[in-house]
């Protein structure tokens, strides 16, 4: 390989477009910029984000971070939480009963963390998979 062989990869180099040459060209005359108008001029130019005078979308949106609103009326309950309870059909009311989810939750899941050593029903609560297994593995069982 030599210095002077070297060459660019096909379509690397792209060939500059010739504006004004003519109307067959498909950009003479206004040279493909339209009639009139900020951007038809030369050094009509304006900042990026800005939307004619009309409130910029980047200042329009809130400031602050965002917050679920149902996060507050949704809970995650742990097996080895559950298996410590001493009944058999473990519901909404039988979590919010033994303090291990608030008052004013409306959904909770069950995630599989710990180990369930008996058989369980679940009803009316969200269940990952993982957690289904070892609830069926047990002999318990989910329902909707």
């Amino acid at each position: 390989m030599f210095l002077n062989t070297i060459q660019a990869a096909y379509g690397a180099r792209k060939k500059a477009k010739r504006v004004g040459r003519g109307i067959g060209s498909t950009d003479g005359k206004t040279c493909g910029r339209g009639h009139k108008g900020q951007k038809a001029r030369a050094g009509g130019f304006h900042k990026v984000g800005f939307e004619g005078g009309q409130m910029p979308l980047q200042r329009r949106l809130p400031k602050v971070g965002f917050t679920s609103r149902t996060k507050k009326f949704s809970a995650e309950v742990r097996l080895s939480e559950i298996s410590s309870l001493n009944v058999d059909v473990v519901d909404l009311q039988v979590l919010i009963s033994s303090n291990l989810v608030p008052v004013f939750t409306k959904k909770v899941k069950v995630v599989n963390t710990g180990v369930l050593s008996r058989g369980l029903t679940l009803k009316g609560l969200g269940v990952t998979a993982g957690a289904k297994s070892t609830i069926e593995a047990a002999g318990g069982k989910v329902e909707a």
